[in-house]
C-alpha cells in the first residue's frame, strides 16, 4: 500500500488480462513459439526450454533451428544417437541437458507412443524435467495452469509486491506471489508474456515503468525501489583451478582427441587430454607428466587458455608434441584432423585449447 495526503492507498491487482492485451501487441517472435491462432508444437516447446535453461534466447536460436531441421519430430530424436546431439549441442554449454534430452526422447518415445502427457506431475517424472520445465511445458503446450517461474518472472514478481527478500532465499515467496495471479484461461499466452514483460520491460537494469502494463498494481515503482529488486545474497568468490592440457598431433598434423567419463562435468564429450583441474598453482609439466596421453618430447606452449565455468574459472596451460606412425597406432583416442575438430563434440574450453596450439604450432 502507499500513502498519498495521509491516507492509505490501496493498489489494484495485477491483472493477467491487461499482460495478456500487451503481449496481443508486443509478443517477441521466436523459432519455436506458436504463430496466434497456431497450436503449440510440444516437442519444440519442450526443446526450447531445455535449451533455454541458462542460456540466452540469442544464442539458443540457432541452435534450436539445426536441431528440428535434423530431428524434425521427437521421434527423430529418439532414434538418433548421442554422439549425433552431442555434436550438434557442442558449444551450447552445460551438457548435461543434452544427454537428459536424448534419455527424454526415448522414454516418451517408448512409454508414450512420442506424445507428451498432458499432466504436469507426469512430465515432472520424465528426464530432465524440474518444477520450471514441467510446469513451462503444461501451460504453453497444454495450454494448463502452471505456475511458470523462471529468473525474468522472479523479478517481475519481486517489483509488483515489493518483495525485499534477498534471492535465493526469496524463491518460495516468489513462487507462491506468483501463484496468486495464474489464469485459468489463456495459460500458456499468460506464461510467455510474463517471461516477455521481464525480458523487454521489467528489466535487470532501467527498467521501463512507463509502459509497462502492470505499472500501476507494481508496489516497488510506487516505492521508487523497482530497479533495487530482487535484492541478492553477495556470491562467493567463484574460485579458480588449472591444469596442463596436452595437445598431441601424429606426423600427418592429425589432432588426439578422447571421450571424457559418462559421469561428471563435460560427461561424454571428446577432449584434449589434460592433468586433473585442481585449485592449486598452476602444475610444472614435467609434474603431470604421467596424465599425459603418450610418452613424447612434451614443450609447453607460451600462454594459458582462461575459461570461466558457473561454479568456477578453469586456467589451462598447453603442452603439445608430435609422435610417430607406431606410437599413434598405439595410442587411445581418436585421431582427427584440425579442419574436422569442428565437426567433433567438442566444448567450448576445448576448442579454445586447439585453437591455442594451433596458433602456436
Amino acid at each position: 500500500m502507499a500513502v498519498k495526503g495521509g491516507k492509505v492507498k490501496k493498489h489494484p491487482k495485477p491483472d493477467p488480462a491487461s499482460l495478456l492485451r500487451w503481449y496481443d501487441r508486443h509478443r517477441r517472435v521466436m523459432p519455436w513459439r506458436a504463430a496466434p491462432g497456431e497450436k503449440p508444437d510440444p516437442y519444440r516447446v519442450w526443446l526450447s526450454e531445455i535449451m533455454l535453461q541458462q542460456t540466452t534466447v540469442a544464442t539458443v536460436g540457432p541452435y534450436f533451428r539445426q536441431f528440428v531441421e535434423r530431428w524434425p519430430t521427437l521421434d527423430d530424436l529418439a532414434a538418433a544417437s548421442l554422439d549425433d546431439i552431442l555434436r550438434l549441442w557442442a558449444g551450447l554449454g552445460y551438457y548435461r541437458r543434452a544427454r537428459l534430452l536424448h534419455q527424454c526422447a526415448a522414454v516418451v518415445h517408448a512409454d508414450y507412443g512420442g506424445v507428451f502427457p498432458r499432466d504436469e506431475d507426469a512430465l515432472r517424472a520424465l528426464p530432465g524435467f524440474g518444477p520450471y520445465t514441467a510446469a513451462a511445458v503444461a501451460a504453453i503446450a497444454f495450454d494448463k495452469p502452471a505456475n511458470v517461474v523462471d529468473g525474468n518472472v522472479e523479478r517481475v514478481m519481486a517489483r509488483i509486491f515489493a518483495i525485499k527478500t534477498p534471492l535465493p532465499a526469496a524463491k518460495a515467496e516468489l513462487r507462491a506471489a506468483a501463484a496468486t495471479l495464474v489464469p485459468q484461461k489463456r495459460c500458456g499466452d499468460y506464461a510467455q508474456a510474463l517471461m516477455d514483460l521481464g525480458a523487454t520491460v521489467c528489466t535487470p537494469r532501467a527498467p521501463k515503468c512507463g509502459i509497462c502494463p502492470w505499472r500501476d498494481a507494481c508496489q516497488a515503482h510506487a516505492q521508487g525501489i523497482a530497479e533495487t529488486l530482487p535484492r541478492r545474497t553477495k556470491k562467493a568468490a567463484r574460485p579458480t583451478r588449472r591444469a596442463v592440457a596436452f595437445v598431441l598431433c601424429n606426423e600427418q598434423g592429425d589432432i588426439l582427441l578422447r571421450r571424457r567419463p559418462s559421469h561428471g562435468l563435460l560427461a561424454d564429450m571428446m577432449e584434449i587430454p589434460s592433468s586433473p583441474w585442481g585449485e592449486t598453482p598452476l602444475p610444472a609439466l614435467d609434474d603431470v607428466a604421467v596424465y599425459a596421453p603418450a610418452k613424447a618430447k612434451w614443450r609447453a606452449i607460451p600462454g594459458l587458455v582462461t575459461h570461466v565455468f558457473t561454479h568456477f574459472t578453469l586456467e589451462i596451460a598447453v603442452a603439445s608434441a608430435v609422435i610417430g606412425a607406431s606410437a599413434a597406432r598405439k595410442t587411445a583416442g581418436q585421431w582427427v584432423r584440425p579442419d574436422k575438430i569442428q565437426d567433433e563434440a567438442l566444448p567450448s574450453v576445448m576448442k579454445k585449447i586447439v585453437r591455442h596450439a594451433l596458433a602456436k604450432l
